[in-house]
């Protein structure tokens, strides 16, 4: 079974649509297998965007990330990991198709509802770096 990680941004716990979401998620099939609600620190962030750490708009990023907790959640499911970016949406809210949760739930490129890893690869470090083994359950 795949696995894929999702965060929910400040605007969704701020909006207080996380349940909408996540609903929306379980209702295409996938199952929780992990969920809590984390204040990201400077580290764990810098460390989950290193890929744009180094540019000038990454401290606009970090500032947004913490300025609220955000909910962890790890999804289980055949296809998991194209499908809710699929359900999610391109990054720029602005630019995501009808139907999708950005198009409906967004702002714009970083006020966007959700983080979710972007392939196969890159959900198994992203689950690792917030979720300890313990924490993940099967049934």
């Amino acid at each position: 079974m795949e696995r894929t990680l999702i965060l929910f941004k400040p605007d969704a716990i701020k909006g207080k649509f996380c349940g909408k979401v996540l609903s929306r998620f379980e209702e295409a099939g996938f199952k929780i297998v992990g969920c809590k609600m984390i204040k990201a620190d400077p580290k764990i962030l810098r460390e989950h965007y290193a890929h744009v750490a180094d540019k000038p708009f990454y401290p606009d990023i970090e500032n947004f990330m913490s300025s609220t907790p955000v909910i962890a959640v790890v999804l289980e499911g055949t296809g998991v990991v194209d499908k809710v970016r699929e359900m999610l949406g391109v990054t720029d809210s602005k630019k995501a198709a009808p139907g999708t949760l950005r198009f409906e739930l967004g702002t714009d490129m970083m006020v966007n509802v959700a983080h979710a890893s972007d392939s196969k690869e890159t959900a198994e470090k992203e689950v690792k770096r917030f979720f300890r083994p313990e924490e993940l359950f099967e049934y």
